[in-house]
C-alpha cells in the first residue's frame, strides 16, 4: 500500500481527483486496471491517496491525452517506474503509436473525402433520390 508522504495528509479520491485532472470514476476504473498500487484504504473503506499517487494518475491522464491505450499506458508506467530501464524501449511504444496515430489519421482523411464527394454529388433538395444513400447501400 502506498503510504502519504511524512508531513502530508493523505488526499481522499475526490481531491486526488481534483489535483490530477481525472475524474474520480476514472480514478477508480484506472486502479481496477492495476495502473496505481494498491491503495491504502482508512478503517472505514475510504481510498487514501498519496502525492505519488496524484503524480501517476497524472501521468496516466497526459498518456490518455496522447491518445495512448491502456495496454500502451500500462507499459509506459512500468517503464517510468524502472529506473534502470532502456530509453529504446519508451521510444520504440512511442514510435508505433504516432504510426498507429498517422494510420488512422490518413483513414479519417480519405472517409472525408469520400463525404464531401458524396455530398457535393447530392442536391440538399425535396426529391428523395440521394446519392448518400445510395453508396451506402451499395457496399
Amino acid at each position: 500500500m502506498n503510504q502519504a508522504l511524512p508531513g502530508k495528509e493523505p488526499f481522499n479520491i475526490g481531491e486526488a481527483a481534483a489535483r490530477s485532472g481525472v475524474s474520480a470514476k476514472m480514478v477508480r476504473h484506472y486502479e481496477s486496471l492495476g495502473l496505481l498500487p494498491r491503495i491504502s484504504r482508512t478503517d472505514a473503506g475510504y481510498r487514501q491517496y498519496s502525492d505519488k499517487d496524484v503524480h501517476t494518475l497524472r501521468f496516466i491522464r497526459r498518456a490518455r491525452d496522447l491518445g495512448f491505450s491502456m495496454v500502451e499506458i500500462a507499459q509506459l508506467l512500468k517503464l517510468w517506474q524502472n529506473k534502470r530501464r532502456a530509453s529504446a524501449d519508451v521510444k520504440r511504444i512511442a514510435l508505433a503509436h504516432a504510426a498507429d496515430l498517422h494510420r488512422r489519421i490518413e483513414e479519417m482523411a480519405s472517409m472525408k473525402r469520400t463525404l464531401e464527394r458524396l455530398a457535393d454529388c447530392c442536391h440538399g433538395d425535396q426529391r428523395p433520390d440521394c446519392p448518400i444513400l445510395e453508396e451506402l447501400a451499395e457496399h
